[in-house]
């Protein structure tokens, strides 16, 4: 017996260790594209800290605390701990208290019938029975530790889970108000130009019946206004829908959202640490629980590979027994008691316990490659970040030299068309092409803003 449970302890260290093993997955030194070896993360600050703006700070606030999503992820970290805490209990004895009162009849004609009838004078045998009954199960093989191991790995998985719903929710209500903002500015921008439109209409209808210009020119003048006329109901739908969506986030039914905060108002961050990628092991909600996933596999692959061992089970009974209801509690006389230990080894089911075994190996080892590949797609969502933020950068800069010149020759063609020395064409031509680049240069501020979010959430921020 000291021979077989010293082998089993040996084959638990060595699965241990290759467990071990899997979860020491390599990760670059550095990311992509960059040189910087600082540990300082951006993901060490805390939401309310990284996020300054305050209308922007208490959606995110009433979303944590009313998202459906997250409260049903709270409800799977209590099964899971009430699981845990219940796993503990395997290896303690199980104790029940019992009742019994039994009648049996018997046949005249048996022998059992024969001698009840001639020594009790009935043709029938009663039987009561009261007491505690007690069992046990040694954890020789370690299946009742790796059973608790698994619970907790489970346990710690559901917290490591909301943690990684938390960074979603604050990382889409975030990236939601930027949308939010970047529309209420195009709607700015439509209305101005809208006005600026007006008035070229208003000179181009005065030219038209004083006969200076053509028919055709008061109409593209007028088409050309009914361009940006048509972006403000569109823009004011997408607003709304924008909000809708905020609210479902909010756990609360569409409403508008108050904000006081303006795109142009918010200044983009233009150094944000990301650290190292070995940091995302340890920062990454969703790394963590791969890694627990893993662990709780390699648990698994222990309680199946006890089941191969025999099973030393202890059980004991004691109590007040009798045949006659009146000399049921009758102490000491109706005392009985009586206790039992056994081995219980499989023959004909280890083809079952083999196939579980492997399952569980294959599962393992399932476990190890998805833990793998959170960790590339991690680093991936990092590198894939900090480029976008860059080049982003890069094209903003670029958009916004483009507006600068383009309101100037708005200017200088509203001032030449005036003077008579420009026609409706090249006014209406400078109008269309500021309206675009506005519009698209509030787009490029939104997505600077939402690229330092996703960064934020991909390093592991947002959940603390």
């Amino acid at each position: 017996m000291k021979k077989i449970i010293y082998i089993a302890f040996l084959l638990t260290c060595t699965f241990g260790a290759l467990a071990q093993n899997k979860s020491d997955e390599a990760v670059p030194s550095t990311y992509r594209n960059v040189t910087d070896t600082d540990t300082t993360s951006i993901a060490d600050i805390k939401w309310k800290d990284f996020f300054t703006q305050p209308d922007l700070a208490k959606l995110i606030s009433d979303a944590l605390a009313k998202n459906n999503d997250l409260q049903i992820a709270e409800k799977n970290i209590n099964i899971a701990n009430l699981q845990f805490r219940q796993s503990k209990w395997n290896s303690v004895p199980q104790l029940n208290a019992f009742g019994t009162a039994t009648t049996t009849r018997l046949s005249d004609n048996s022998l059992n019938g024969l001698s009840t009838r001639q020594f009790l004078g009935q043709h029938h045998v009663d039987d009561f029975s009261a007491g505690l009954n007690l069992s046990w199960e040694a954890d020789i093989w370690g299946k009742f530790r790796n059973t608790k191991k698994r619970a907790k790995a489970i346990y710690l998985q559901t917290t490591e889970a909301k943690k990684a719903l938390q960074t979603a929710v604050v990382a889409n209500v975030s990236k939601g108000f930027y949308d939010l903002l970047m529309l209420d500015a195009q709607l700015d921008i439509a209305k101005k130009t809208l006005v600026l439109n007006d008035s070229i209409v208003f000179v181009v209808n005065l030219q038209y019946e004083a006969g200076q210009v053509t028919l055709l020119a008061k109409q593209q003048t007028e088409a050309q206004r009914l361009i940006a006329a048509k972006l403000i109901p569109q823009l004011e739908q997408d607003i709304q829908l924008q909000e809708n969506a905020i609210s479902v986030l909010s756990g609360t039914f569409p409403e508008a959202k108050e904000r006081s905060s303006s795109l142009n108002s918010i200044l983009v961050s233009e150094k944000l640490s990301a650290g190292i990628p070995a940091q995302l092991l340890n920062k990454r909600p969703d790394v963590k629980s791969a890694e627990l996933a893993l662990q709780a596999a390699n648990a698994k692959v222990g309680i199946a590979r006890a089941y191969f061992y025999p099973s030393l089970n202890i059980t004991a009974a004691g109590g007040v027994n009798s045949f006659e209801s009146s000399n049921w509690f009758t102490i000491p006389a109706s005392l009985f008691g009586n206790v039992v230990g056994g081995l219980t080894a499989p023959l004909l089911n280890g083809k079952k316990i083999r196939t579980q075994f492997e399952v569980a190996k294959a599962e393992r080892d399932q476990a190890a490659i998805q833990f793998r590949q959170t960790i590339l797609v991690a680093v991936g969502e990092v590198s894939g970040s900090l480029v976008k933020i860059e080049k982003l950068k890069a094209q903003y800069a670029i958009a916004d030299e483009r507006v600068a010149t383009l309101k100037k020759a708005v200017n200088n063609a509203s001032l030449l068309f005036k003077n008579g020395m420009a026609n409706y064409i090249e006014v209406i031509t400078a109008q269309g092409n500021l309206l675009q680049a506005e519009l698209e240069l509030a787009s490029l501020k939104k997505d600077r803003l939402s690229a330092n979010v996703e960064l934020y959430r991909a390093l592991g921020g947002g959940w603390e």
